[in-house]
């Protein structure tokens, strides 16, 4: 996981592999993020990872990067990579279709 600022908003594009799909993996991340006022989008990719964009408050979108290690139930996460990237102007988090 990238260092981040203790204050301020960030966002990290984030990579999770593993058993992630067909185990609720996106609605599980959308409620968590929206829990944590995390906005941004999550989507299955083709090669059989999700990938997810968390903006928001420096502790925030840590919480919600270090939640995606352990996932739903159902998941099996091997791991989660993050890289930092500009911050988007979106508002809200959303389900979006695969890529």
């Amino acid at each position: 996981m990238p260092v981040v600022p203790e204050d301020g908003d960030i966002a990290c594009l984030v990579r999770i592999t593993g058993r992630v799909q067909g185990v609720w993996y996106r609605g599980w991340t959308s409620d968590e993020a929206v829990q944590r006022g995390v906005r941004g989008w999550v989507r299955n990719c083709r090669d059989g990872s999700v990938e997810a964009l968390f903006a928001g408050p420096a502790l925030s979108v840590r919480e919600m990067i270090d939640a995606c290690k352990q996932g739903p139930p159902a998941a099996n996460v091997h791991s989660v990579e993050a890289e930092m990237v500009d911050v988007p102007e979106q508002r809200g988090f959303e389900q979006r279709p695969t890529a």
